[in-house]
């Protein structure tokens, strides 16, 4: 240690418990223990806040009131911070013109290059983005895709108006938009569509020229007649899909159809820009080749004009190779990546940045590599270490850890039974150390010998979605199957596209992101809450919704938030518990209704463990409450808002709210992603009861110890992208160690133990 050290003292973000704590600078040091047990609280709400809070001091307050703002955090002193880059596991996201060539800016280099050597010549750089008028395909605007109303699905021919033919919720029998059709004595209402006349239906799909009158309450009103097509695309198709909810989104899309633009082919670019070439190539074809295609494209490029562009795109490129990225193609887009593909697509613009003194913060960085591909982060962690930066790692996985220079180990136990440094030191020190990380990294669990006997089977037929290559696959029924294969093997295409689509009664588990926020907390989301809050109002004789901090209930001052936001323009925002309600959430005349003695505050600031005991006769709520605990959350507060939880707690609170739903068959991808190795040691018993009980359970998993674990498995390969989309094994987990041809067999053989 030395004196540029960066140096916390009395931490008490959260759960921490007046950490104090020095961490060496221009060193990779991994932050490891359960989860909840404050690692994030220590690096990212109090390190990264402050790291932030403090650059963003350094501007003018007109742009300090524009850039987002961060809390000071509850601590005595941090000394030594740098500049720090936070790469989470968000999702990109995006819309339908964010691609992994925009968001890497590879795409944009791509133009200037086609804009500058490509013939014919076609003008400047903005010729070549599908997201300018003057690059854009003209019919579908730039999508790729033509999006319209299937009219098949918005009516019902077997019924007339009267009936309800219109299907679309909006258009409700009774309702106004039902009236515009039915009051506007153009149709028969009583007549079937399947009856109407050729006139006829087309007046009721596109319209005609007319007026029609409306008799309401206040009197006649005339108005334009509007076809159901034109009304539907006006009202939702050409509306900004931000304004409407995610339940309306969703309900749109099933009367919606999609199709490849028939001008572009999918594209996205009009005539001109496709037109113009390289070598043969246009623009959309270079960018439909995967990465290690397309750097073979782009250096046998010879132009002494494109020299420098040639230098830059290639060094891009080449970074998403070294972090495992080459089965990916620039217009692959956004939406569709996994949070460990975000989280990789996000380090590529920092690998070529000539700055140092930089604190780089990651998030679990090899959530979604299989063991093969570790090495390649480690690679990276390190040449950003070796630049002169200070490299902060959150991370679970044994191969990481093992590369870190300093290691400090947050626990001992998640929550309350947190928020303390219980190791400071090196790899070897941590394997002797006496805490859950250094005992799980000791085991290492032995291959599973007595596997289940399928009961079925489940068939994949002719599978050729994206990668796959006419696939045909048996998963058994009344087993455990582990879906394995290295990044863009196939194995999520295969379950989630192939597989799942013949089975809508599963259960799936993915890796979308819970949706946190204050209002929200475990018994809200697992849906306890509601009967929690039919309980008290039995008990009282009042209605349900006097029990909802986001009803009734509220307290009038906070409007149930339980503290009070201060707006103090472009200084950090002053938050304080709220003077009427005591932070409570609830109104007095809520909180004088008891159950059993207690208020529904009360409730909400208990434990899961403390509320399994209260609610002891309550078969339903036990039963919640008890996959809370399977899952390792028996510490949370009922009430503890969401936002507040780690990213495996949430992990875990989607985890027991999906477990909550009876079904015969669960699909999980990933789901040790966040967890500790020992949360992975419960989360694998609840597998196992799963199966015990008459399930079947289907996991896509990297982890060693989930695969050992398995009754079946199927590895996808033998590589990613178009190297990938065979099936390369089927069987044991015994079986697939002594099997030759599968990379996954071959680190199940090779299984690090201590």
């Amino acid at each position: 240690m030395n004196v540029y050290d960066i140096v916390i003292k009395g931490a008490r973000e959260n759960n921490l418990k007046n950490v104090n704590i020095r961490i060496p600078k221009r060193k990779i040091t991994i932050f490891t223990g359960v989860s909840g047990s404050g690692k994030s609280s220590l690096v990212f709400d109090t390190i990264s806040a402050e790291a932030q809070r403090q650059l963003n001091e350094t501007f003018s307050a007109f742009i300090r009131n524009r850039l987002p703002r961060f809390s000071q955090p509850d601590t005595d002193l941090i000394q030594n911070l740098s500049t720090a880059v936070v790469i989470d596991q968000k999702r990109l996201g995006g819309n339908s013109r964010s691609t992994v060539g925009t968001v890497t800016d590879i795409y944009t280099m791509l133009r200037l290059l086609f804009s500058r050597i490509g013939k014919p010549f076609s003008g400047n750089s903005n010729v070549f983005s599908f997201n300018d008028p003057a690059g854009m395909c003209p019919k579908c605007s730039g999508v790729g895709q033509v999006v319209q109303v299937d009219v098949d699905k918005l009516l019902d021919r077997s019924k007339s108006l009267n009936e309800g033919a219109i299907l679309f919720p909006a258009f409700k029998v009774g309702g106004w938009l039902w009236n515009t059709y039915t009051h506007s004595g153009l149709f028969d209402n009583d007549k079937r569509l399947a009856d109407y006349t050729p006139e006829e239906w087309e007046t009721l799909i596109h319209g005609k020229e007319s007026k029609i009158v409306y008799y309401t309450k206040g009197g006649a009103i005339e108005s334009d007649y509007e076809g159901l097509l034109t009304k539907f695309t006006r009202l939702y198709l050409k509306r900004d899909s931000s304004e409407l909810s995610k339940a309306k989104r969703e309900s749109i899309e099933r009367f919606l159809s999609y199709s490849h633009c028939s001008l572009c082919g999918g594209s996205r670019l009009n005539q001109e820009a496709l037109g113009c070439r390289i070598n043969g190539y246009n623009i959309a074809q270079c960018a439909a080749m995967e990465i290690g295609e397309l750097i073979r494209m782009i250096g046998a490029i010879r132009d002494p004009i494109a020299g420098p562009m040639v230098d830059g795109i290639l060094t891009r490129l080449n970074h998403l190779v070294s972090i495992g990225l080459d089965y990916l193609s620039l217009d692959r887009q956004t939406a569709t990546l996994s949070g460990g593909e975000s989280q990789r697509i996000k380090m590529v613009r920092h690998l070529s940045s000539s700055l140092t003194d930089i604190i780089y913060i990651f998030d679990e960085p090899s959530v979604g590599l299989h063991p093969r591909d570790v090495h390649r982060l480690n690679g990276m962690l390190c040449q950003l270490r070796d630049k002169g930066n200070t490299v902060l790692v959150i991370e679970h996985d044994r191969e990481v850890i093992e590369i870190a220079d300093y290691i400090i180990d947050v626990g001992p136990h998640a929550g309350t039974h947190g928020g303390e440094i219980v190791y400071e030191g090196d790899f070897a020190g941590l394997l002797r150390a006496d805490t859950l990380t250094g005992r799980y990294l000791k085991q290492s669990l032995p291959l599973k010998t007595a596997t289940r006997t399928p009961m079925d089977w489940m068939t994949v037929t002719s599978a050729m979605l994206y990668n796959l290559k006419n696939v045909n696959v048996h998963i058994p029924v009344g087993v455990m199957t582990v879906v394995t294969g290295v990044a863009g093997s196939g194995k999520s295409t295969l379950i989630n596209r192939a597989f799942l689509p013949s089975h809508p009664e599963a259960i799936v588990i993915d890796q979308s992101a819970v949706g946190t926020s204050i209002r929200s907390n475990p018994a809200t989301y697992t849906g306890m809450m509601d009967g929690i809050r039919r309980l008290f109002a039995a008990a009282n004789k009042v209605s349900a919704s006097l029990f909802s901090f986001n009803s009734k209930g509220a307290c009038s001052n906070c409007q149930g938030l339980g503290i009070i936001y201060t707006d103090l323009a472009f200084l950090e925002p002053i938050r304080t518990s709220c003077e009427i309600c005591s932070g409570k959430r609830f109104s007095d005349e809520v909180l004088q209704y008891k159950l059993n003695g207690k208020s529904i505050s009360d409730i909400l600031a208990m434990t899961v463990r403390e509320a399994s005991e209260f609610f002891i006769s309550k078969e339903d709520l036990l039963r919640q409450l008890q996959t809370l605990e399977d899952v390792g959350l028996g510490y949370v507060t009922l009430g503890q808002p969401l936002n507040t939880l780690s990213g495996g707690e949430c992990q875990r609170i989607k985890l027991a709210g999906e477990l909550n739903k009876k079904g015969n068959l669960y699909v999980m991808d990933e789901p040790t992603t966040g967890l500790h190795m020992y949360d992975i040691s419960r989360l694998m018993n609840i597998m196992n009861r799963l199966v015990d009980g008459g399930n079947t359970v289907v996991v896509i998993e990297h982890n060693l110890d989930v695969i050992k674990s398995a009754d079946w498995i199927i590895d996808m390969g033998p590589e990613g992208g178009h190297r990938g989309g065979q099936i390369v094994f089927e069987g044991t987990p015994g079986q697939l160690a002594v099997n030759e041809h599968s990379i996954t067999g071959e680190y199940l053989r090779n299984a690090k133990t201590c």
